[in-house]
């Protein structure tokens, strides 16, 4: 197999052009010598959604777009442990409460740290959160409270950022990961693939996750929603070139687990998201996802199985 580490951003470019088939073998080949058949399933709940401040251009859920989508509150604690121990059922391993907003404060941050030690008590499920861009104070408490692995996104590349978001910076992103890693949690940090952004800015994202080296890198696939700027988008990326973007931030990044994310059921086709897993996939998103319907652990399941992989 080839060497990747001593590639330049301008070689990682270059495996664009190869042929899908050569770099699913390559990917594939990496994914095995670095892991075993066992698939991570996350589960997660949407604990505030809406009435956010950000003005994020692919969010249904920003208070500066107009997507008609059911808004609501802080959940109480008794209906997220419900959701925690409902995803246990369904063979997800973690469980992720996630909140809109910049960052919840007050009561609602306090209520929170009950969620979390609510749900870290279960036995069998591992507590995950992604609850924006955290002071130091905050992220000290969510460990303490339970949380073990800490989801932020940097979304996209540093120079397509001011594209996506205005009302807070790539650096923000970057260092609210090394915060939580800083504080002894694992970094759950991945990308929005189909944003209009350039094959560069991908291979720039892959290089950014690589020098921050979270545990999970969730792989999300633009679903335009009518409301928001890039409702119009979906065209811009099509099904062989999410492929390449997977094999090759498996080449970039070949010890991470890659997750399935939003978007893989309405952009992909079941056999190009088998395709997908073999190339390296290692880790999905089951059940519903934030504002739109997710996939059925069942399905998944069932999926994993025709490939010889274990959800676990």
């Amino acid at each position: 197999m080839e060497n990747f580490e001593n590639y330049s951003r301008e070689d990682f470019l270059k495996l664009y052009d190869r042929p899908l088939d050569e770099l699913i073998k390559i990917s594939s080949e990496i994914t095995k010598n670095n892991f075993d058949n066992t698939v991570e399933a996350c589960s997660i709940i949407s604990a505030k959604t809406g009435a956010c401040n950000e003005d994020c251009k692919y969010c249904a859920q920003s208070a500066h777009n107009h997507a008609e989508i059911e808004c609501h509150p802080l959940l109480d604690v008794e209906t997220v442990k419900k959701a925690a121990l409902s995803a246990k059922e369904n063979g997800a391993s973690r469980f992720c409460i996630v909140t809109s907003g910049r960052a919840p404060q007050g009561k609602d941050f306090e209520k929170i740290l009950e969620m979390i030690r609510a749900v870290a008590s279960i036995d069998g499920i591992h507590c995950c959160a992604s609850l924006g861009l955290l002071s130091e104070e905050q992220v000290k408490q969510i460990h303490e409270a339970g949380v073990e692995r800490f989801n932020h996104n940097i979304n996209t590349s540093k120079n397509y950022h001011e594209f996506i978001c205005s009302t807070h910076k790539f650096e923000d992103r970057v260092n609210t990961v090394k915060m939580i890693q800083k504080y002894g949690m694992e970094a759950c940090c991945g990308v929005i693939i189909g944003m209009g952004e350039s094959r560069e800015d991908r291979i720039d994202m892959a290089l950014s996750l690589k020098e921050l080296n979270p545990k999970t890198v969730p792989i999300n696939f633009l679903n335009p929603i009518k409301g928001t700027p890039l409702e119009n988008y979906e065209d811009k990326i099509n099904e062989e070139e999410i492929l390449k973007t997977i094999c090759i931030f498996r080449i970039i990044l070949p010890k991470a687990l890659l997750r399935y994310a939003g978007g893989r059921t309405t952009r992909l086709s079941p056999e190009n998201q088998q395709k997908g897993i073999v190339a390296g996939i290692n880790s999905v998103l089951v059940g519903n996802y934030l504002t739109t319907a997710g996939s059925k652990a069942g399905e998944d399941k069932e999926m994993l199985k025709e490939l010889d992989l274990q959800m676990v």
